[in-house]
């Protein structure tokens, strides 16, 4: 009803304003309804039927059909997401792939779509289900190649990367994905030692069991790209894990063992190599020294030959002059005149010396050598003079 009908704001026939009456306008609305397809006329009046014409039979079908027809053309219109593609069928068979935005294809049962989303990120569980705690062992139970039984449990994440291959190559792709993961795993586990896939391999493990699953699916074209391998548990079965246990701990312990003796070596030989380069450089420097002080005195002993064979009276002077003189520079020493004879005071220069020295019995050189020279014992003082005269007497005529 329109703001201008004269019942707007007419309530029961009166001339309030006011709200329109809903009821009012429903029945007035049914009455004209029934007015055009020739029904019984309502509001409590008379009944009457009223045949339908054929132009009004004619518009409400036409009407009907237009709505409709809208509707069902209506329905052809879609979406596809930004990271999806869009697969129209018409039939059953393929027609075409779209892109992302809003895309309308003839409506069913001509065509129909499919949306394919290309960027999520699809799981297959391997030997579990949604926990490792929730095993299955027709999955997990694997022969390695030293022929011991293993237990892994593994998860496959995979996108699509070719809409028309996932949809129409295979009836399950899931179930596909899961049979491959599970073969590459048998065979990459079954050519792997024990202690290789339960430890230092783990990681070539699963990139190894990644490239076979890969190449299988792409070999089924199924359209799917693997993403990642991770194993999420790899254990011996139960009935041995105890055993298993105890043969872990003595591979730690033996481990533990090497690295201490490692320790201990990286400690001792380079000491032992420092202590052995120390003695050789030593030995190695006593050497020259030794050769140094050889070929001195051996140039010498040539260059005083030489002067020898030139004077030998004077060379044999000299040398014994210097003989005394280095033997007379460590000894306390006392002159006696004793051709002159007579009575002659003797003056005990030694002692002398001792007492004027005393003042710096403590002081030291730099060396820790003392400044006082050492004082001769004064009975091997009074040796010495005895065994003088006796000499003296003896050269007499």
């Amino acid at each position: 009803m329109s703001l201008n009908d004269p019942q707007w704001g007419k309530k029961g026939g009166g001339s309030n304003q006011g709200p329109p009456d809903l009821d009012e306008l429903w029945r007035n609305f049914n009455q004209k309804l029934n007015g055009m397809f020739g029904k019984r006329g309502g509001g409590g009046g008379p009944s009457s039927v009223h045949p339908p014409s054929m132009r009004q039979i004619s518009g409400g079908a036409g009407l009907l059909v237009v709505l409709v027809l809208v509707v069902w053309l209506g329905s052809g219109f879609y979406t596809v997401d930004e990271k999806a593609r869009g697969v129209v069928f018409t039939f059953g068979k393929y027609s075409e792939t779209t892109s992302p935005g809003l895309r309308w294809r003839v409506p069913f049962p001509f065509q129909t779509q499919e949306i394919v989303n290309l960027s999520s990120v699809r799981t297959v569980e391997v030997g579990y289900r949604n926990s490792v705690q929730t095993k299955v062992p027709k999955e997990s139970i694997m022969l390695t190649g030293d022929e011991n039984i293993i237990d892994i449990q593994f998860a496959v994440q995979y996108t699509l990367k070719d809409p028309l291959d996932y949809l129409f190559n295979n009836k399950r792709p899931d179930d596909t994905v899961l049979q491959a993961a599970e073969t590459a795993f048998r065979e990459v586990v079954g050519a792997s030692k024990m202690d290789f896939v339960l430890y230092e391999g783990r990681e070539q493990v699963a990139n190894d069991a990644q490239k076979l699953i890969q190449s299988i699916l792409d070999r089924y074209k199924t359209g799917i790209a693997i993403s990642r391998v991770t194993m999420q548990n790899a254990q011996p079965p139960e009935q041995v894990q105890a055993a298993f246990d105890d043969a872990v701990k003595a591979k730690q312990d033996l481990e533990r063992q090497k690295n201490e003796g490692q320790a201990y070596f990286n400690d001792v030989v380079p000491k032992a190599r420092g202590a052995a380069s120390r003695l050789t450089e030593e030995a190695q420097g006593y050497r020259q020294r030794v050769l140094a002080n050889a070929e001195g005195e051996a140039s010498r002993f040539k260059q005083v030959l030489t002067e020898y064979s030139k004077a030998p009276q004077v060379t044999r002077d000299r040398m014994y002059i210097e003989t005394l003189q280095q033997i007379m520079s460590n000894t306390s020493k006392i002159l006696l005149d004793a051709k002159s004879g007579g009575n002659l005071l003797y003056l005990p220069l030694d002692k002398i010396m001792q007492m004027s020295g005393g003042a710096l019995a403590g002081a030291t050189t730099p060396s820790g050598q003392s400044l006082v020279e050492p004082t001769s014992n004064p009975n091997s003082a009074a040796r010495s003079r005895d065994a003088l005269r006796d000499r003296q007497r003896e050269s007499r005529p």
